[in-house]
């Protein structure tokens, strides 16, 4: 900035040549007095320093010379004031710039220094310059700092010290020197002034640092041009970027003041690159704990692997949140899953080990391992090369101790499978647009509290959330929604799975699961699903469904509570279990099932929304409460509501315990489930033995294994139609197939009795 240039102000007064009628010998105001005629100064049209020039004889203790014309001053202005001077003869005297700062009436504006330093003239015939700067702001080099209320000064010089001197003084010279200030005054410094070359060469670390320093409060601008980082940098300052930075993969940008998503694409020029450094700067820096996208949307080319992002080892301990962004997966190679098939042998005494793997430098960690006895989502944990061994997630339920394996790797946008460990990390209101191209998020191998909150996970190509080990731990998903890439096609056609845990304590509250190929696969132990919707029906008439909640650990802990389950139903076996035979484990329990709403439309009449499907022999039912849930069909009615999928075994009936299956409502159901249950049975001949059969009403197809009570409603009546006082014997696990009950009298009888049976024993 330059006013005289900008604006064409005239700062400079005229040559002495001109005239001594606008130099005063006083204060420079109107009416003071001024050196034409004055006996002690004379114009020298030609000195050999100065040319023209104004000699002055001192006769004053201060023997001033003011321009009685207006310099204008304003604020943001820096004026230099300067003159050259020389001694002639008498006393060497002191020289010095001064001025009379004027208010815009004309009024003296007080308070102000006037006065530039002194300069002692030491020498006849030296030329000696004197210069001040008036200026608004307190900056380095300026000695006269002027407020607002300064319109224009009188400035000049003055000649202090012994009287007699003989000085000339070359004219007085005002220059707007705003420009030096100009850094100063903006609300930015610029790395270039710090020496930041910018040519993508050059390691401008040191000249970053150095503008950030003097920053004080200001933003650092980073101009246009590309800027190399060599190493690790930190700015505590705002910054903004016009140019772009390159850094080596591990060496991480850390902008703690405008740390955000936005910031970071700027400063690296593209929007995943930007993303890998503002993730890498999170987990680096300990003043960072969320990563704000700001609603950025990113184009994802290929998946994104986070640990080599990070690139500094393969855990992290701490909390960090990334929230409030969009990634938008752009279809392409780098999406296709890469599949590898190779022989492998299996011992079911270490039942997470492959061993003798064939090919298996092809086999990749994050596989979803398929076989001939494996269960669903296991997958490969890790790889030992050297030593031809996999690491699987769970064991296998039947495999062949020499066999073939096919190992499927999915792509994901976000892939944190190469950390060992991280716990704690959080993903809130983030949209996964994966446009079947794309899975949405492969968890690290181990780990805990891993939280999705308010998240979107549109039309995943295989898979939303993939657990390859213990990276599951009390996961956290809530208010999420999980939208099918299949919804066009037939439910035993989809392929897909939302999410699987192989850990304990997962807490999935308030999701939607929209026509899924399977919404989760749970292993372990003290979950609580609650408040989701689950809906995956299709467009085929009486079609099949399938599971939508399988859940592969047989005493689960489990709370499924206040859940929409829609056209799909809960699964419950163990196919995750190397010795699938009941042995001294606990069998399955431990399971409530509690004010749930169970719909279906269109579907087959034996379509049931419970099953258990024991993958070995000798298991049964010790601890299930199904309980206050509403069970309904539309277009069409079902046989009943739960069953047991025989396929690899049955249950074991006489070893049902601590089972209730009581107070949910029916609606479109051919026969309820209910146990314990109290049934009405009218004896209409005499008979010394009431049969009893309650057996449509017990679950899972359970014998009556016990009776609660026994109450005669009216009299019991003999042949000879006389009242009879008797307490019947009470007779369960009746019939061929142990499912009736039978009372035995004294003597044949006739008669009501209310007769309240179980499917299971006391515990």
């Amino acid at each position: 900035m330059n006013k005289a240039i900008t604006d064409g102000v005239v700062f400079m007064p005229p040559a002495f040549e001109n005239g001594l009628g606008v130099w005063s010998s006083e204060d420079g105001t109107p009416g003071s007095l001024t050196y034409v005629g004055a006996g002690n100064a004379a114009l020298v049209p030609a000195d050999q320093d100065f040319d023209g020039c104004l000699e002055l004889f001192k006769d004053q203790n201060t023997q001033k010379l003011r321009y009685m014309g207006q310099t204008p001053f304003e604020q943001g202005c820096y004026l230099r004031v300067s003159a050259r001077v020389k001694a002639i003869s008498g006393p060497l005297p002191e020289a010095r710039v001064a001025t009379w700062a004027a208010q815009a009436s004309g009024a003296h504006a007080g308070g102000y220094v006037e006065n530039g330093p002194a300069t002692a003239l030491t020498a006849y015939g030296e030329v000696v310059e004197v210069s001040a700067i008036i200026g608004s702001g307190s900056r380095n080099g300026v000695d006269m700092i002027w407020g607002a209320d300064v319109a224009y000064a009188h400035v000049g010089i003055d000649l202090t010290g012994t009287n007699g001197a003989v000085v000339r003084i070359d004219d007085i010279v005002v220059e707007d020197v705003t420009g030096a200030y100009l850094r100063d005054m903006m609300d930015w410094v610029d790395v270039r002034d710090f020496g930041a070359a910018g040519d993508g060469v050059t390691d401008d670390k040191a000249a970053f640092q150095a503008a950030d320093a003097a920053a004080n409060g200001r933003t650092v601008l980073v101009p246009e041009g590309t800027y190399r980082i060599a190493s690790n940098l930190t700015l505590h300052a705002d910054v903004r970027f016009e140019g772009t930075l390159t850094m080596p993969d591990n060496a991480y940008l850390s902008l703690t003041r405008n740390f955000d998503l936005p910031t970071y694409i700027d400063a690296f020029g593209t929007e995943l690159l930007g993303f890998r450094k503002a993730f890498q700067a999170l987990l680096h820096y300990a003043d960072h704990e969320i990563l704000d996208m700001c609603g950025r949307r990113i184009d994802v080319t290929s998946p994104i692997d986070m640990q080599d992002a990070y690139n500094s080892g393969d855990s992290f301990l701490i909390r960090r949140v990334i929230k409030n962004g969009q990634f938008y997966v752009v279809g392409g190679s780098a999406w296709d899953d890469e599949v590898t098939t190779a022989t492998a042998q299996y011992n079911a005494a270490n039942p997470y080990r492959l061993t003798n793997v064939a090919n298996i430098s092809a086999v990749m960690p994050g596989s979803v391992v398929s076989g001939f006895g494996v269960g669903r989502e296991i997958y490969v944990k890790t790889v030992d090369v050297a030593n031809s061994e996999v690491e699987l997630s769970q064991p296998l339920w039947g495999a062949a101790a020499n066999q073939t394996y096919t190992f499927t790797r999915h792509k994901y946008v976000l892939d944190f499978g190469g950390f060992a460990e991280v716990n704690r990390l959080n993903l809130i209101e983030v949209e996964l647009q994966c446009n079947g191209h794309a899975s949405g998020v492969m968890l690290p191998r181990d780990g805990e509290n891993f939280v999705f909150q308010d998240c979107f996970f549109i039309k995943p190509k295989n898979r939303g959330i993939s657990s390859v080990g213990r990276g599951c731990q009390d996961l956290h998903l809530d208010r999420c929604q999980f939208i099918s890439n299949e919804q066009g096609i037939a439910a035993t056609d989809r392929v897909s799975v939302a999410f699987n845990v192989n850990a304990n304590d997962a807490k999935i509250r308030d999701n939607r699961f929209q026509r899924m190929g399977t919404s989760m696969v749970l292993h372990g132990s003290g979950h609580i699903i609650q408040g989701n919707h689950l809906f995956q029906g299709d467009e085929v008439t009486d079609g099949p469904r399938v599971a939508g909640l399988v859940f592969t650990y047989e005493n689960n802990k489990t709370v499924l509570n206040g859940n929409y389950i829609d056209n799909c139903f809960v699964e419950w076996n163990n196919e995750h279990d190397a010795f699938p035979d009941f042995g001294s484990e606990y069998s399955f329990g431990g399971m409530t099932i509690t004010g749930n709403i169970f719909t279906a439309n269109d579907v087959a009449s034996w379509f049931k929304w419970i099953y258990v499907k024991p993958f070995g022999t000798g298991h049964y039912l010790s601890g299930l409460h199904v309980t206050n849930n509403t069970f309904r069909t539309i277009a069409g009615a079902i046989n009943r509501v739960e069953g047991v999928s025989t396929t690899h075994a049955d249950l074991d009936y006489w070893s049902m315990k601590d089972v209730t299956f009581e107070n949910n409502a029916f609606v479109g159901i051919s026969q309820k489930t209910i146990s314990p249950v109290t049934l009405e049975f009218n004896q209409n001949t005499e008979a010394a033995t009431w049969v009893l059969d309650g057996s449509d009403y017990l679950p899972f197809g359970g014998n009556a294994r016990t009776v609660q009570s026994v109450t005669i409603e009216g009299d019991l009546r003999d042949a000879g139609n006389n009242q009879v006082w008797d307490n019947p014997h009470v007779l369960v696990n009746q019939g061929p197939s142990y499912k009736k009950v039978a009372l035995t009298w004294s003597k044949a009888v006739r008669g009501t009795a209310h007769v309240t049976m179980r499917v299971d024993r006391p515990v």
